[in-house]
């Protein structure tokens, strides 16, 4: 098998019209950054289409002001049989600074499925080579946990609100 690109970047300047109200760029703009870095990162693991499932433990620790250049940086951090999930951080900087003027803005685990004729495909699988995989691997399967350990709970609220409705 060839090398498979297990990490990606991708570079940008903010635009105006990527801003919202505050004058600050619009959290939906950097979720779409993010999915689409997340897209061309699974892609370039698994060869094939692939479609976002999931977005976990994303948080927005800092603004992205129009004509920050914006760094997504897309790692891959574990593999299941078709799934594929990511580390994603946002970073930025007025551009006329020096790179170690970045500020982290955003962080979240990105969860993608390689697709073939509409079903689920297996992914290359990968394996932590060392300590810091080991714990970024850890850490992707905790994030993802969590969202599923929501998921039922809100399930849970769902019956309970339709028991009540249905009396």
């Amino acid at each position: 098998m060839s090398e498979r690109q297990r990490e990606l970047t991708l570079r940008f300047l903010a635009e105006p019209s990527d801003v919202n109200y505050g004058g600050k760029v619009h959290g939906g703009a950097v979720m779409k950054w993010i999915d689409q870095a997340g897209y061309a990162a699974a892609v370039a693991w698994s060869g094939h289409y692939s479609v976002t499932v999931a977005v976990g433990g994303i948080r927005f620790v800092a603004p992205i002001l129009i004509s920050d250049l914006v760094t997504i940086s897309v790692k891959l951090v574990y593999t299941g049989t078709s799934s594929m999930h990511f580390l994603v951080e946002v970073r930025a900087r007025d551009p006329m600074q020096p790179p170690d003027q970045d500020r982290l803005c955003t962080h979240c685990v990105i969860v993608f499925v390689a697709m073939a004729e509409g079903r689920p495909m297996a992914v290359p699988a990968w394996t932590p080579a060392d300590q810091e995989d080991r714990s970024l691997h850890e850490y992707a399967q905790k994030v993802m946990a969590l969202g599923k350990g929501i998921e039922q709970t809100v399930a849970g609220l769902r019956q309970q609100a339709n028991a009540v409705g249905a009396k």
